[in-house]
Formats: structure tokens, C-alpha cells, sequence
């Protein structure tokens, strides 16, 4: 989006969206180290009086908006999973989802942990989605695939946190085509051993 894009989108919004548009902007540009409350006020076209009245200072400017990108990228990953009518279905929405954002976001997010601004609270956060994540699809399992719950989540612990693995393995090789690879061995690699488990409870 550009800062014309979100000055637009200003009606719509709120000041403070405004401005951390501008900051991320400059983020995914490479110049994070260039976003000051001095900076952003310029390119949004407002005082910095009116930058402060939202952020007490460039720390909480740029935890804002850390807290921000991650907040859409879990809503994004939840969607996707929500909308999969089966078990193998969400496991592979959430691989898919999790290597676009890797593509997509990752510098972003390592730009702004380089400079401060991932909050202290934020793995604390993280975690609680993680946990929120594994439920889901445990039940989803329990109920699919008849599997003893903490069978299910054990496995689909394993699983989940193994995304991490997928994520290394692409930024090796940061193609579209291995991404799909990548995204289709987990996926089947994870359901077939669901199933696997499941018969032999049966």
C-alpha cells in the first residue's frame, strides 16, 4: 500500500492506521532504521505533535506496528484454516499460509525485531495463538478421525511446531515452486500419520 493509498484510506480509518502505514512502508522499503516520529510525521503530511498523541515514542511506534502485522497475519492463517471443511484441508491452508507470509513479511518482521520492536509481552502472545491453533485442529482430528485427544494433540503438536522446519528449508531455496513442494510433503506427511495413528487405535 502506498502512503497515497493510506492517506486515502484515511475517512475510512483512523489517524493512527495512517501512520503506521506510513512506518511500515518504510519498513518493508529496507529503512526502518529511518523511522523516527520526525520521519513519519513527514511523510504522512502531519505534525509530529499529532505522531505523538498516538505513540509515546519511536519504540512504541514501531511495537504498534510489529503488534499490528502480527495481529493480521494470525487473522489471515485463522481464516484461511476456518474456511477448510476437513482436517487435511486446514493442515494444508495453514502450511500454504505460513509460507506466503514467510515470503511475504519476513524481512518485515526481522527489520523490526533489529530495531526494538517487538514488544516484551509479544511471545507470551504468540504462544496463546499457538495453543488456540493446536486445539482447533485437535479437535478437528478427535472428531474425524476418531483419534484419543491427547494422541491428537501430541501429534499435532509435533506437527505445528514443525512449520518452523518447513519455513528454514525454504529460505534455502525461496522459490514458489519449492514452497508448493514444501507445503505438499508436510501436509501429507502430517494427515498420513494422523491416519496412521488413528488405525491403530481402531
Amino acid at each position: 500500500m502506498t502512503v497515497t493509498t493510506a492517506r486515502a484510506r484515511e475517512t475510512g480509518g483512523t489517524r493512527r492506521d495512517l501512520l503506521l502505514d506510513v512506518a511500515a512502508e518504510m519498513v518493508a522499503a529496507g529503512d526502518a532504521d529511518a523511522v523516527s516520529m520526525e520521519s513519519v510525521a513527514g511523510r504522512a503530511g502531519v505534525s509530529r505533535a499529532l505522531v505523538y498523541k498516538h505513540f509515546a515514542n519511536r519504540q512504541a511506534l514501531l511495537h504498534a506496528l510489529y503488534e499490528r502485522e502480527s495481529s493480521h497475519l494470525h487473522r489471515s492463517l485463522s481464516a484461511a484454516v476456518q474456511r477448510a471443511s476437513t482436517l487435511e484441508e486446514m493442515l494444508r491452508a495453514l502450511v500454504a499460509g505460513a509460507l506466503a507470509a514467510q515470503s511475504e513479511r519476513a524481512a518485515t518482521f526481522a527489520a523490526l525485531a533489529s530495531e526494538g520492536g517487538r514488544p516484551r509481552g509479544h511471545r507470551d502472545r504468540q504462544r496463546r495463538r499457538d495453543a488456540q491453533t493446536l486445539r482447533h485442529f485437535t479437535k478437528q482430528a478427535v472428531a474425524e478421525l476418531g483419534l484419543d485427544e491427547e494422541v491428537a494433540t501430541t501429534a499435532l503438536g509435533l506437527a505445528l511446531s514443525s512449520i518452523s522446519v518447513v519455513l528454514g528449508q525454504w529460505r534455502r531455496r525461496p522459490s514458489p515452486e519449492y514452497a508448493a513442494l514444501l507445503g505438499e510433503t508436510w501436509a501429507a506427511m502430517t494427515i498420513g500419520g494422523l491416519r496412521s495413528l488413528a488405525a491403530q487405535e481402531s
